[in-house]
């Protein structure tokens, strides 16, 4: 990898730091799929990972707290009836976690406070509209209640969740072949998606029109993946034409030459993307690697600067990657993964050294917070807003569980709870958000 001259930042000597053994998750039997998602998802109170389970889909959710060796025996979440392929916490509930199968649906669950006790086989809400499988599920970053799913059909849906019912779709005249990532912008006014057509999109998904789009953006024929990153440029990760690994990174009102390209190395797994907004590091994690590369991205040239390489011994089957709200400040800690090995699930925490153990104002600007900026209706209406922050100065003390309730003033005719599990009439079909006063779901 080509050097640049040694160049001032404070992240320099970011390093990462392997839990100890009784601060993992043993004995998890960690999905065989070979679908590139991180098969992790983590929030402040639970870490979930999709696992191996017969006659279905399946996977786990575990408070934070609950290290060490897990029972074989422990419940899981297991509505699906074809493996899971992706899951995503809710940015505005951490007890509320969304899933996409191979059964071609989307489902959209509620955790309790301290985990579960008996498996949860009733979703709070099925999202039913694709008719192929499921691989991609992402929250829209500050509207409440909006989730974007991506199938193998090539059409990406956005459902008010509340309603159950898919206010936007984006068809196959828009993506010709399967998509490979989607990402919102930091507003969630715009997403970002990569394609096996080999090109790199920008969608306004209200308006179903393409904002820009970059053909080729890697020479290569592997999977591409492309995120939103500062000042509304794009980071892609791809292969070269010799199928070496590449980042580059786009300035999106100039697409004919990348702002930077890089070429990594010749492995052959699918680099996964994560920009940290606040520090504008990027974190890029391959599957079948052993090793976390961390760039940082600047508004000056070269724009992308490398800074450091995180490596261990065995190779990553996945990864999670925790808010900034769930890091501990006090250790200085600026990101933290959830490495899934074959049988076990590992936290890596990124630290920058500080002498002093004050809070380090400069690591921890304001951060996006618990609370959505916008409601469903008022982004579907055209209102863009960026997330809500709030000050890390005294630690997050997560809020204690947002319930869910149904409205019953609302009839969609979509399959919601079965009437065994919620105590409510089947029929009873209506929307479910947080604060609505009708009637509790237990």
């Amino acid at each position: 990898m080509s050097r640049q001259v040694v160049r001032s930042s404070k992240f320099r000597h970011v390093f990462g730091q392997p839990a100890k053994a009784d601060q993992c998750y043993e004995d998890v039997r960690v999905s065989q799929n070979t679908w590139d998602s991180g098969f992790c998802s983590v929030n402040p109170k639970f870490v979930a990972l999709i696992c191996e389970a017969s006659g279905g889909g399946a996977f786990l959710v575990l408070p934070l707290g609950k290290t060490g060796r897990v029972d074989k025996n422990v419940p899981m979440v297991c509505g699906h009836t074809a493996p899971v392929l992706d899951i995503a916490w809710c940015p505005h509930n951490d007890n509320v976690i969304a899933s996409g199968s191979e059964d071609c649906t989307v489902m959209v669950w509620e955790i309790p406070d301290g985990g579960l006790v008996l498996p949860l086989r009733e979703p709070v809400v099925t999202l039913e509209g694709h008719t192929k499988r499921v691989g991609i599920v992402a929250w829209h970053p500050t509207a409440q209640n909006v989730l974007l799913s991506a199938g193998c059909d090539n059409v990406i849906l956005v459902w008010d969740v509340g309603t159950g019912a898919a206010v936007l779709t984006l068809g196959s005249d828009v993506h010709p072949d399967t998509i490979y990532s989607v990402d919102w912008s930091r507003d969630g006014a715009l997403i970002c998606t990569s394609c096996r057509d080999k090109r790199f999109r920008i969608i306004e998904p209200r308006k179903g029109t393409i904002v820009a789009e970059k053909d080729r953006p890697h020479e290569g024929t592997r999977p591409v993946r492309a995120v939103f990153v500062s000042d509304g440029n794009i980071l892609t990760t791809g292969f070269s034409r010799m199928s070496e690994r590449q980042v580059a990174l786009w300035d999106t009102k100039h697409l004919e030459e990348p702002l930077s390209l890089q070429e990594l190395d010749t492995s052959s797994g699918v680099l996964l993307p994560f920009f940290d907004p606040d520090t504008n590091i990027v974190y890029l994690c391959g599957k079948g690697d052993s090793s976390i590369r961390y760039f940082e991205i600047t508004s000056e040239a070269p724009f992308l600067h490398y800074l450091s390489m995180f490596s261990s011994k065995e190779s990553q089957r996945g990864m999670g990657y925790m808010p900034k709200r769930g890091l501990e400040v006090n250790k200085c800690e600026i990101a933290r993964f959830y490495k899934l090995h074959e049988r076990r699930c590992e936290p890596i925490a990124m630290t920058v050294p500080r002498k002093s153990d004050l809070f380090q104002e400069d690591l921890y600007p304001p951060t996006a917070g618990p609370d959505a900026a916008l409601t469903a209706e008022e982004w579907l209406g055209g209102r863009d807003a960026g997330p809500l922050l709030i000050s890390l100065k005294d630690g997050y003390v997560p809020p204690k569980s947002r319930e869910l309730r149904i409205n019953r003033g609302l009839d969609t005719g979509r399959k919601k709870m079965a009437p065994e599990a919620s105590g409510v009439p089947s029929s009873v079909r209506g929307r479910w958000e947080p604060g609505n006063q009708d009637r509790k779901m237990g």
